[in-house]
């Protein structure tokens, strides 16, 4: 069960998603909530460019965290 998904998590893919060049556990942010369970997530690489920025299904995530819950 994922927990819920708010804007600016810190996420990761939990499949590839061939067509954009993104894998399986690569890490992005949401940006924005688009509808019930879809978020714009971006993909930033180590120089902070955005290199993928695409709409995503909750399904699709994992919600990372850097803290005891």
């Amino acid at each position: 069960m994922n927990p819920e998904i708010h804007t600016l998590d810190v996420v990761a893919l939990t499949e590839d998603i061939a067509d954009r060049g993104l894998r399986r556990g690569q890490v992005g942010t949401v940006v924005e909530m688009l509808a019930p369970g879809v978020f714009e997530v971006e993909f930033v690489d180590n120089e902070g460019r955005t290199y993928a920025t695409l709409p995503l299904k909750a399904g699709q995530l994992l919600v990372l965290h850097y803290q005891p819950t």
